[in-house]
């Protein structure tokens, strides 16, 4: 049996391919502190570029020695398309009328687009993709900011009981007319065991009084301490 044939070195460069060009987008999801990072991505454009390499030159071998076989090669991507959807769906958090995660679905999606079509041979269009995907993620998040100022962002810090659930939280939050983008759960707080700190970015409506709202947080019984930061 022969391990290193003909086909080797291609499949070995699409692979490394797949791994870059899936890392720089998960980079940004990791650094943005989302569900999906650097690893998740990397795993599902380099399984997708896989699964197009098995689909491509897996079967090569078994339709040469049987000239009556045919086979279709997009089957197997076609099932990675579909199959991406689970994944993608365990990073969406839906609390009340938020949904979160939805980009980062779009990007794990969109990753295995760019493996099935590395594999394929297709390396400009990969990077093509990958630098549209970069541009949106980074960029357009900005351009959204300023051409609907209407919401304005902020960060707010919970420091609550260790027992209080981050839900609880969220929902008194959007009871104040806020809407919560993005959380996150700070275990570092080391002078009081029994606290922990929860990093809320939450949009507000221009109808809303921010200083209010503060008041009002501060007011439910496992919050001991808030602070706001733009």
């Amino acid at each position: 049996m022969q391990l290193f044939h003909d086909d080797f070195l291609i499949m070995t460069l699409r692979i490394f391919i797949a791994a870059i060009l899936s890392g720089i987008i998960g980079l940004e999801r990791e650094v943005k502190k989302h569900p999906a990072g650097f690893r998740t991505h990397i795993l599902v454009g380099v399984g997708s570029c896989l699964m197009m390499l098995l689909s491509l030159y897996g079967f090569i071998t078994y339709s040469e020695e049987h000239a009556n076989v045919r086979f279709d090669p997009a089957r197997i991507p076609s099932y990675v398309v579909s199959g991406i959807g689970f994944l993608g769906a365990g990073t969406i958090l839906v609390n009340g009328g938020t949904v979160r995660g939805l980009t980062t679905a779009a990007s794990i999606w969109i990753v295995a687009g760019i493996g099935l079509v590395v594999g394929a041979g297709m390396y400009a269009e990969a990077v093509l993709t990958t630098v549209i995907v970069i541009l949106s993620l980074v960029f357009l998040n900005k351009i959204e900011g300023t051409l609907f100022k209407s919401n304005q962002q902020q960060w707010i810090y919970l420091y609550v009981n260790k027992k209080t659930s981050l839900s609880r939280i969220i929902d008194k939050v959007e009871e104040k007319g806020l809407k919560v983008s993005q959380m996150n759960i700070d275990e570092e707080e080391k002078k009081d065991e029994n606290m922990r700190k929860f990093s809320l970015l939450v949009k507000i409506p221009e109808a809303v009084s921010m200083p209010l709202v503060l008041e009002e947080l501060k007011e439910i019984q496992d919050v001991k301490r808030i602070e706001a930061r733009e």
